[in-house]
């Protein structure tokens, strides 16, 4: 079994059929940006030395709303932006089918990149998945607490000793399902909202449940029983290696070599193709991602990657939800 994930993500949406039907060019958004053509550029390492990074590093703080209480931070995250630069262009050399570039991460290490103040990523990917499963069976769209999860579940792995959902520090989704079906439910957002912390107590209200597990299971590696799952059950939750993920900026990723294990919890909303692949541009096939990092990142908050050979981990731990009906 993987160890558990850390990091935080935003609320799910549920998006129709027909819009993933539409959703299968290669276009990157956002491509002529300075930002992104500092990193990408691929007429040679010439260019590199008429790169100020200071400047580069102004527009990042400036693109972003970065700022830093002394002189020293800042420095230190110029050093980590310029190292991030650096990795960027091994990423674009690695990962030619997607483009990788200046992000919002870009001042911070991979440390601070995957945990960040609250490593909750976990929840988030129970939540939408939960929440795509009760759409389904009750025809009401839901945002669902991963604040709940945060304080209240510490369900751990019966497979591994000492593996258990722990707040800001990990855990992992088939546990946060399996607390959610003994405790009889999550509520909703607005009644439970996210925060951030786990230093709170549990605020459940079992009174206040808004969506509930009939039962949850793990999906095979194929990737056609993944796709099927996809179509009748809605949106799964799954774990990935994050590595390209730090400097993604569009595209469809498809790197030549990828770790998988799995560090980071994240929702499979779909699938496509395009002709993305370096030779011969065929039409490759792709699964899409919903992450959690907001619009500003990667393709307006989704990330594509390539299928067929379980890059970076993405097939290696997929579940699927149903949810029961409620009363209320």
């Amino acid at each position: 079994m993987a160890s558990s994930f850390a990091f935080p993500l935003l609320s799910f949406l549920i998006l129709t059929t027909s819009f993933w039907s539409s959703f299968t060019g290669a276009d990157v958004v956002g491509s002529d940006d300075p930002l992104i053509r500092q990193v990408v550029d691929r007429s040679g390492d010439n260019n590199e030395n008429s790169l100020n990074a200071d400047y580069h590093f102004m527009m990042f703080k400036r693109r972003f709303g970065k700022s830093y209480g002394t002189e020293e931070e800042h420095d230190y995250r110029l050093s980590i932006f310029k190292a991030n630069q650096r990795r960027a262009r091994r990423h674009q050399k690695l990962d030619p089918s997607a483009v990788h570039g200046v992000t919002q991460f870009s001042d911070l290490t991979p440390g601070d990149y995957l945990y960040g103040s609250c490593g909750s990523c976990w929840s988030f990917s129970t939540t939408g998945a939960l929440e795509g499963a009760n759409f389904l069976a009750t025809g009401k769209l839901v945002s669902l607490s991963e604040q709940q999860l945060v304080d209240c579940d510490h369900e751990c792995d019966p497979e591994e000793k000492g593996s258990c959902d722990s707040g800001c520090n990990g855990g992992l989704m088939n546990s946060a399902f399996e607390y959610t079906l003994k405790a009889g439910g999550l509520m909703p957002e607005e009644e439970y909202p996210y925060s951030g912390s786990d230093h709170g107590a549990c605020k459940f209200d079992k009174n206040k449940v808004a969506a509930k597990v009939a039962n949850f299971s793990v999906v095979s590696l194929d990737e056609d029983q993944i796709a099927a799952n996809l179509v009748k059950n809605g949106p799964l939750a799954v774990a990935i290696n994050a590595v390209f993920m730090q400097t993604y900026i569009g595209g469809v990723s498809c790197p030549y070599i990828c770790s998988k294990h799995l560090d980071h919890g994240v929702l499979l909303v779909g699938y496509g193709s395009a002709g993305y692949a370096p030779i011969r541009m065929k039409e490759k096939p792709f699964w899409i991602i919903k992450n959690s990092w907001g619009e500003k990142w990667g393709e307006k908050g989704y990330y594509k990657i390539c299928r067929g050979r379980n890059i970076c981990g993405v097939d290696s731990m997929v579940s699927t939800v149903a949810a029961a009906s409620t009363s209320q």
